[in-house]
């Protein structure tokens, strides 16, 4: 059983990073079960294990916070839904790409519910859309713009923090960093695309992807 949980205004990181802790701790122990904690963050900088001092542009701008996650710098905001992901590997195979890869699955079924095409990239974490509306790169290729970000953090295989998907931040706030350290590309959220899709929506989406990605 995956226990949906949403907080209904934004949650301070270190909040949210300590309840986090204590859920895992109680997956692990089994008395908890499984959950997905859907909220949203105020305007803040967290940095993975593997972020780079130089990829932090304007560290004033924003609060910044040590994430212990996997990857890069990132920003979260109201405006992007993040779903924290507890789940139980031990049960659901102690594969983390497999894991990952179906992190990055659910977000592709979700955003197909509002026709948007996500993709993977090699080498590039996370979900990208292509933006044939824009002009192309300096190399001719089309423009390819993030929407939805994945860092992951496991203790004794139960995982911890998620996914984020852009729905309608304000996407100049990602200008403080270099998100998860690539230059070359941009930053986009399903309202940017020209969707009037609501939290809501999304929430709903999800909902109605997970068993997709993650079955039994």
């Amino acid at each position: 059983m995956v226990d949906w949980i949403h907080a209904p205004a934004p949650v301070a990181y270190p909040e949210a990073l300590a309840r986090m802790e204590a859920r895992v701790a109680a997956i692990a122990a089994g008395t908890a079960d499984e959950a997905v904690w859907l909220l949203e963050h105020p305007p803040l900088y967290t940095a993975g294990t593997s972020a780079q001092v130089a990829d932090l542009v304007d560290p004033g701008r924003f609060p910044v916070f040590a994430a212990g996650r996997g990857g890069q710098y990132t920003y979260h905001g109201p405006g992007q839904r993040v779903a924290y992901t507890m789940l139980d590997l031990n049960r659901r195979g102690r594969d983390v790409r497999r894991f990952v890869c179906a992190l990055e699955d659910w977000v592709i079924a979700t955003l197909a519910e509002f026709n948007v095409p996500g993709e993977r990239r090699a080498g590039r974490v996370g979900v990208w859309v292509v933006r044939p509306d824009l002009p192309p790169g300096p190399d001719g290729t089309p423009r390819e713009d993030k929407i939805a970000a994945i860092g992951v953090k496991l203790r004794r295989w139960v995982s911890f923090h998620g996914i984020s998907i852009n729905v309608e931040p304000d996407l100049s706030h990602f200008a403080g960093i270099v998100p998860c350290g690539i230059r070359d590309h941009g930053v986009t959220s399903l309202v940017d695309l020209g969707l009037p899709v609501t939290m809501a929506d999304l929430d709903a989406a999800l909902l109605a992807t997970f068993d997709r990605a993650f079955p039994g």
